[in-house]
């Protein structure tokens, strides 16, 4: 994959872990995922709702532990290809 590509998916995945990060830190059972959203999450990531479910089903921690191995690689075979 590209390196800007995969550089893209990294971040896209941080910021993702950072949106989960909010989301437990205040989810609860007595209060919905939506107030969540519009409390907590909106004023900081302005994404839309389904964005978020999105997020929430997205495995997070193995993709970005995926995306990371595989920026490491192509690293690794520009440096020893010094193209």
């Amino acid at each position: 994959m590209n390196n800007r590509i995969t550089g893209a998916n990294i971040n896209k995945l941080r910021r993702y872990q950072n949106i989960l990060d909010i989301y437990n830190k205040y989810k609860s059972p007595d209060v919905a995922t939506t107030v969540v959203w519009r409390k907590y999450i909106y004023p900081v990531y302005p994404i839309s709702r389904t964005t978020l479910y999105t997020i929430l089903s997205t495995p997070v921690k193995r993709e970005l532990e995926k995306a990371e191995a595989s920026c490491q690689t192509e690293l690794h075979k520009t440096f020893i290809d010094g193209r």
